[in-house]
């Protein structure tokens, strides 16, 4: 099930005169919200502040912006925190318990649903996207960013980590 060896990959995307960038963060960023806040940190700050989205293992992923000294923070599936190392880490970023075992059937995210309502997806457009318990994280995240309108820099630097 999880661990170090699981699947999963980190993009961060930034924009720049209307134009966005996406690109490819270490593979050790998919396990570790503080270095993945470190990072985010480091990138050039741009015209809305960097955004990362992490998929693992397709299972749940994490949107995360900095802006300033500002941290804006989504858990895709609380009940990932019992399983995976980074939805436990967005949940104890956020002050949310992990879920107790009678409510694992619950898949509901955690954290920040307006986190990309100046983008353009509001925080009720979101949820129904999120809501969609069949789909895995992959087919949610090409959702968001198909509406975001950066799908084409995002999946071309997915691409580049499956080459």
């Amino acid at each position: 099930m999880p661990a170090d060896g699981a699947k999963g990959f980190a993009v961060v995307l930034t924009r720049e005169d209307g134009s966005w960038t996406a690109g490819l963060l270490p593979d050790r960023l998919v396990h570790d919200l503080d270095g993945l806040l470190h990072a985010l940190r480091q990138q050039p700050p741009g015209e809305v502040g960097p955004l990362a989205l992490v998929d693992v293992a397709d299972e749940f992923f994490v949107a995360v912006r900095v802006r300033g000294d500002g941290v804006r923070l989504l858990l895709s599936d609380v009940t990932a925190a019992v399983a995976w190392p980074l939805a436990d880490q967005a949940l104890a970023y956020l002050g949310v318990a992990v879920p107790d075992e009678e409510d694992l059937d619950d898949i509901l995210p955690a954290g920040d649903l307006s986190i990309f309502g100046d983008l353009g997806l509001d925080e009720m457009e979101l949820g129904a996207v999120l809501a969609d318990t069949d789909a895995y994280a992959d087919e949610i995240l090409s959702v968001v960013v198909g509406r975001l309108g950066f799908a084409a820099v995002y999946d071309q630097a997915i691409e580049s980590a499956l080459h």
